[in-house]
């Protein structure tokens, strides 16, 4: 049998899983990696540190796996939308204040470019329409019009500037190739057309990007499903692996992660119509995909070719999910209280808070949010508000602190991530969707008492895949492409994804979570009548 590697760089770590052709994994390995964060909105990792770690777990997988080095055909990386910067010898250039030039990534949540970000808004610029109708301070251009705006001599001094995904591509074949699904969903490149939009270069003054044929921002642009290149001799002895093994165009984390699931169960094309994957960790995630380009203000897209080939792509986000519910969680008057509680139970404090929640119920367990609603826009909305200035709210404040208040505040977070959900797909259901299925992969599926709210509030099934770690699996799976097992990825997805646990949505609870999903809408009007009067 042949084996497939895929490896994944999330927000606060990176993972190398190896997969056999049918998409059952053999082993994985993970390592934390540094995040530097400061001043409340800037957040910068290492290329360097991150790439050193993925070699290090790569040699122990091949090591412990025990599995022949040469049955190794294909490996495929995905990661999250972070900016990377190399200088002409490939070294990492700082774009951090500090001037440290291992903090060579802006990572994805970084904030630091949103006056860059309104002012390419300004424009009206024909590439936005296909971003949602208007960029964010996410993605990639606006960081790196802040670059030059605000690090000139660091700016002049970039040759390359990469998605993560495409990064690690590079250092793995050596080959500066770009894939569609991260320069299409982040870049502004119209990969429909394949082009860019010259004009929106020219009005925000980054004209320099596209010339010598786009040499900062990459020459060479493939679908996934492609080669990227071949495995250098050099990378293959700090890998463990044998050179010349096929490399995959990369995915972003969370396409990957729509790729391991999406594909669970599918006969044809149309059955995409009422399915939508959600990827659930640090943020959330959530793609649709169709043989139309469909336009919904505030969800980004539609990308053409950027998940599912030949296919448009819609994508909705929470830019804070798992984030959230931790950032709750620990600044509760009662958390050092849960910590020892849960210490003293020798069970997971999320665990600990599900049973404290289960003991307070006498109807249903949903109905404990009665008087306490939440605002989950900490960090902003991305979608389909794409408001990333918008703060949280939450209601039913008193002055206890105990633990069984903490239960409460948790629940409606969890409550509050599930109807920004909601209101993702009733803004997807308004075109010609009709999702009723949630296919879910991603940290959050290892809280039962969340999916069941994903379930209970959309009123849709959560699915979730056999293979728990669905993000690795995607990458196998463009590894398993590259490597010539299947012939194309409607083929691989096909043959590697199986059903796994099902969730179905309790209906006793809809006319409860119709009224809170009311309020959730009204509390944001009230805050935004609020900013107003205080403006």
């Amino acid at each position: 049998m042949n084996y497939y590697l895929g490896i994944d760089v999330g927000t606060g770590s990176a993972r190398v899983g190896l997969f056999s052709s049918k998409g059952k994994m053999i082993i994985s390995k993970k390592e934390n990696i540094t995040l530097w964060s400061y001043e409340g909105i800037y957040k910068e990792q290492s290329s360097e540190e991150i790439w050193e770690k993925i070699c290090k777990m790569t040699s122990k997988v091949v090591k412990e796996s025990k599995i022949n080095k040469k049955d190794i055909k294909g490996i495929g990386f995905d990661a999250t939308c972070s900016l990377v910067a190399i200088d002409k010898n490939g070294d990492p250039v700082s774009l951090s204040k500090s001037n440290n030039k291992n903090q060579n990534i802006i990572l994805w949540m970084d904030h630091r470019a949103e006056e860059q970000a309104n002012r390419i808004n300004k424009t009206k610029a024909e590439a936005l329409k296909y971003i949602g109708g208007k960029i964010s301070l996410e993605m990639e251009i606006p960081k790196i019009l802040w670059l030059k705006e605000n690090m000139k001599e660091n700016y002049d001094k970039i040759t390359d500037f990469f998605d993560l995904p495409d990064f690690l591509v590079y250092k793995a074949c050596g080959e500066k190739v770009r894939s569609v699904c991260s320069l299409g969903c982040k870049w502004t490149y119209l990969a429909h057309e394949k082009k860019w939009d010259d004009n929106l270069f020219k009005k925000i003054g980054l004209s320099e990007l596209l010339k010598n044929n786009s040499s900062k921002i990459g020459k060479i642009i493939k679908p996934i499903g492609s080669i990227a290149g071949k495995l250098t001799k050099e990378q293959a002895k700090k890998m463990g692996l044998v050179e010349g093994i096929d490399i995959g165009i990369s995915m972003i984390d969370a396409h990957a992660g729509g790729l391991g699931v999406l594909g669970i169960n599918l006969d044809s094309k149309k059955d995409l119509n009422n399915r939508i994957a959600l990827i659930s960790g640090t943020s959330n995630c959530h793609m649709a995909v169709s043989e139309k380009d469909i336009f919904v203000p505030g969800i980004w897209g539609p990308y053409y070719d950027a998940m599912l080939p030949d296919m448009w792509l819609l994508e909705g986000g929470q830019s804070t999910a798992g984030a959230l519910i931790d950032h709750v969680i620990k600044n509760h008057g009662a958390y050092i209280d849960l910590v020892k509680d849960s210490k003293e139970k020798k069970i997971d404090r999320y665990i600990n808070l599900n049973n404290i929640l289960d003991s307070m119920k006498i109807n249903e367990i949903d109905y404990l949010t009665k008087d306490i609603h939440t605002l989950p826009y900490f960090l902003g909305n991305r979608s389909p508000i794409a408001d990333p200035t918008l703060m949280g709210v939450m209601t039913g404040l008193t002055m206890d602190i105990s633990v069984r208040n903490l239960a409460l505040q948790y629940y409606s977070t969890l409550q509050a991530i599930a109807y920004g959900t909601k209101h993702i797909i009733d803004e997807l259901n308004k075109t010609t969707f009709e999702i009723n299925e949630i296919y879910i992969t991603g940290g959050g599926t290892k809280n039962p008492l969340l999916l069941q709210a994903y379930a209970n509030i959309t009123g849709c099934k959560v699915i979730m895949a056999k293979e728990e770690e669905s993000v690795l699996l995607g990458a196998s799976i463009l590894g398993a492409v590259a490597g010539g097992e299947y012939k194309d990825i409607f083929q691989a997805i096909k043959n590697m994804t199986q059903v796994g646990k099902i969730i179905e949505p309790n209906f006793k609870t809809k006319k409860f979570h119709n009224k809170k999903y009311l309020v959730f809408k009204e509390i944001y009007s009230d805050y935004k009548k609020y900013e107003n009067m205080m403006k």
